[in-house]
Formats: C-alpha cells, structure tokens, sequence
C-alpha cells in the first residue's frame, strides 16, 4: 500500500492523491540539551511547589462547590441570586489561581463570548489534552461528561456545579437522553448555562482537526465556534493516543517557565434550513470555518480511524501507517462495518478463486459492486503500487479486515492464507507472507525473513497457517521480536483509554454530509 502518485485506468493519466496528514493521534516529544537541564532542575525546585498550589486551590474550591449543589435541582434552574453569584465568582478565582501556579500566567482572549441566549452551545476545537478545561473554568459553561465522573471524590463536586449532561455506560438509551437534554436546556431562551462541546470527540496533535461528531449540531441551534491555541515553542501539551502519559505531560508542563495559552471567540454560526435538518453537513460546514481561523487543514479522520491505529491486537500498526487513509476511503465507499463479516467472506471466497490475477479499475469496481468514482480511484491507487493500472484484490481484502477488526490479528492472517495458499499443501512463501503482512500493516516496504525462517524451522521455503498460529501461541511477543526491530516506526505503546474529558454522546445514525459550504 502507498500514499504517492497513482497511474488511473482512465486513459493512463496520472493523479496525485491528496498528501497524508501528519499523523494526528501521535505526539512525538524530543527535548534538546538545554530543554532537559531546564527541566532537571525545575523537577527539584518548582515542580513541587507548582503541584502542591493547584491542588490547594482545588481542595480549597471543593467546599464553595458543595455548599452551592447540595439540594439544588437537576431539571431546573434556580435564579442566579448575590450568594451564588459570589461562590461563581470564587471557583472562577481559585480556578485562575490554580491555572497561575501551573505557569499559565496570563491568557490571551480574542473576541466576545456569546451569551446564552445567542449561542446556547460552544463548539471547541482543536481538543488536545486535559488543559483544555481551562476555558470552561474560565466560565463556568456546562459540558458533557461521563457519569462515573461524578463519584470522584472532591473532581465530581467541582464537576457537578457547572451542572453538566452526563453519559452513562452502562444505560443503552443514554445517547439518546443525552441529546434531548442538550436540545431542552438549548432551547430554553438562555436559562441554563451554555453547553461547551469539543466535537472531535477525542485529543489530537493539533495539527488538524478532524471528523466532527454531529451530537452539538443535533439541536440546531446558533452555536459560537471557539478555537484554542498553545503557541508554545516546546509542546509539552499535548496528550494523545500514542506519546507521553497524562502524568508525564502534567510533570513537564509544570516544569517549564511559563506556559501560553489562547483562546478565540469566533463569530456566532446560525445553521441554514438544510444545516438543521443535516447535523453533519451542520457540524463539517461549522468544523470548514474553524480550520480557516487556525489555518490547520481538516481530515476526515475520526475517534473510530484512532482506535483502529491504537487497537491491542497482536501487531501494532506502524506510526506512518496507511491503513488511516483506507478507512477513510472504506467510510466514503460506505463500505459499512455492519456488514463486515458477510463482507469479509464474500470478498474472500471470491479473491481466492481469482487466484492472485491482478484486477483492471473497471473489474475492481465490479469486484466491489460499486460505481466508478473519485473515491474508488483512490482507494485503487492505494494498492496500484506498480503504476501498471492494476492491483491484487486480496490485499485490498487483508486491509479491509484490518480496519473491520483490528484487534483480530489472526483472524486476519487466517483470512490470508486462505486467499494466498497453494492448493496442494495449503502453504505460503516469505514474499507472500511480506505481502500479507504488508498490507495488514499499512506499510510499502517490510523486512519478514528472520520472522519466516524462525517459522519455517524446517527450511521448507513455506509455511502454513497452522505453523504460523503455533509460532504465535509460543512466541506472543513475535513481532516486537522479530518485526519491530528490523523496520523503523514501529512498537510504539498507547494508553489504555480514550484521552479527552469529554465524553462522545453522538447517536450512530447520523451520516456524513450530503453538501459541502463552498
């Protein structure tokens, strides 16, 4: 698979696919000589001292917090009398203060800041770590978050006064209630405090903002598009899914002198006709105009394009993957995931008895029982990598596979073999496992040997699935061992949960955009 130049079966015309994106769920840190004395020495002298402040104010916020929530009504607002207006004014102090000793120590705020009744929702954007919370301390605004959240001793308190929606796990039909409750309280005419959303649904590098879930735009209601900026020269920010941890980026934040911080009130966005009855022609449009303020590119990357990259199975895809770009394409297709396994098996069966015969755009198309289109060139030129306008469809069904199911490694390498495998002894050679194991990957070029020799203990020059389940079963650890270390940008770990403290309540019935704003 490859992200270069494609050669089209329309008439030998060569066309170039869009240029990847740096990856945006990778955060690779790298400090220079300078950096790590500055930080040594900031770790023994104002590390503590950072540390030990911001969680005073928090402690010390903790009883202004309660007193205001206890016996205070879930479904209703009470009048925002003088006490309450002093016990916001408060948090909001103690929250600056907390933010000061974490070295934000001034904040950079352009533009005006809708009222409620203007703008009952604030989309936020790009969403890349934990200290994205400091505007909705700055205001008090409501957010969504999950309800295991509330339970957390002295953080649920907090929580709980800026009255937010929560999502349940373990409530099947919480989605559903999660939207209605946006959609009453936006429709209230500005009673209840605005609602502060960060549509990405999951932390980013920032170097692109990506899909927006539809569940802000559901209401469609006017909403104030927000864009936040750290403009820092060391980005010790940012918490994604594949770089440093939540305590690491915590510790080397508070290790530097000080820390920007920028946030931009962008004008109000009042949706069309068509934008309300289309929550994701809504969300791209309003998503279009916040990439223009921060002028970063958008992707159509999503939080379900990161699991894929971050998934636990038995080998991890590599940092430069393409396998990002082909769900992309898999989405647009509208290849749904729902059907993937009747999928899976009919692209198998009918890739095995093509056995290895390379498919013109044309037979692709009839292969896939789709139309030819923009979209089903590039998804062909992905796999076209001798420029000879054609390609081999089984590694386009081991990618589709990876994508359906990644943490299903020998699922995946079983479907292959089957495809792959000679008639008379149900066996593959190494440049057929290189192929295989390619592709599954995401990878143009794969060194395999010492991985197929230690398989093929026998030095048969093949092996079969069952040799190559054994090998996996003895050795779990096999591609660290034998894959990692011969190919470069691979085995990086990721953390155990999604990043983000804001919890994704979008229903999965909304599609994609049927008009893009020009």
């Amino acid at each position: 698979m490859r992200l270069i130049k494609s050669t089209h079966a329309d008439g030998g015309q060569k066309r170039e696919l869009p240029p990847p994106f740096r990856n945006p769920f990778v955060h690779d840190l790298r400090f220079t000589s300078v950096q790590k004395l500055q930080i040594g020495l900031m770790t023994v002298t104002v590390f503590p001292i950072r540390l030990f402040i911001a969680a005073f104010m928090m402690l010390l916020a903790w009883p202004f917090a309660f007193i205001a929530t206890v016996g205070r009504s879930e479904t209703t607002v009470e009048p925002q009398c003088l006490w309450r207006k002093v016990v916001d004014l408060v948090l909001k102090t103690l929250m600056r203060v907390m933010w000061f000793a974490g070295g934000f120590h001034w904040i950079s705020v352009k533009g005006r800041r809708a009222l409620p009744a203007e703008a009952p929702i604030l989309t936020l954007g790009p969403h890349s770590s934990y200290f994205d919370a400091m505007p909705v301390t700055m205001t008090m605004a409501s957010i969504v978050m999950k309800a295991e959240s509330k339970d957390i001793p002295v953080w649920g308190t907090l929580i709980k006064f800026i009255r937010p929606v929560f999502v349940s796990r373990s409530d099947q039909d919480s989605r559903r209630k999660t939207v209605e409750e946006i959609k009453r309280r936006a429709h209230s005419g500005g009673e209840w405090p605005q609602i502060m959303i960060f549509p990405e649904g999951t932390c980013t590098n920032r170097s692109c903002l990506i899909t927006f879930k539809p569940g802000a735009f559901i209401p469609a209601v006017p909403v104030q598009p927000v864009v936040i900026r750290y403009p820092n020269q060391l980005d010790t920010i940012t918490w994604t899914w594949q770089g440093p941890g939540a305590f690491k980026i915590l510790w080397l934040t508070l290790c530097q002198f000080h820390n920007e911080f920028q946030i931009e009130y962008l004008p109000i966005y009042s949706p069309s006709e068509e934008e309300k009855n289309n929550p994701a022609l809504f969300a791209h449009n309003v998503r279009r105009l916040m990439a223009k303020a921060l002028q970063v590119p958008v992707t159509d990357y999503s939080f379900e394009d990161c699991q894929l990259a971050m998934a636990e199975g038995q080998i991890k895809l590599p940092v430069d993957t393409c396998l990002l770009e082909f769900a992309k394409l898999v989405r647009s297709l509208g290849l749904k995931r729902e059907n993937s396994e009747k999928l899976l098996q009919d692209y198998g069966n009918k890739a095995h008895k093509l056995q290895g015969e390379r498919l013109s755009l044309e037979d692709f198309a009839e292969f896939l029982d789709l139309p030819v289109s923009d979209v089903l060139r590039d998804m062909f030129a992905l796999f076209d990598e001798h420029e000879d306008n054609s390609v081999d469809v089984r590694e386009f069904v081991i990618a589709f596979s990876v994508v359906c199911r990644p943490a299903k490694t020998l699922d995946t390498i079983r479907l292959a073999f089957k495809m792959f495998e000679a008639e008379e002894d149900g066996a593959i050679t190494e440049n057929e496992l290189m192929c295989v194991l390619r592709t599954a990957l995401g990878v143009g070029k794969l060194k395999v040997s010492r991985l197929f020799r230690a398989i093929d203990d026998e030095d048969t020059g093949k092996i079969t699935f069952e040799s190559f389940r054994e090998f996996a079963e003895e050795h779990p650890e096999f591609a660290e061992e034998f894959l990692y270390s011969d190919n470069a940008g691979f085995g990086s770990s990721s953390p155990p949960h999604a990043n983000g403290f804001c919890a994704d309540f979008s229903p999965r019935d909304h599609h994609a955009p049927q008009k893009k704003l020009d």
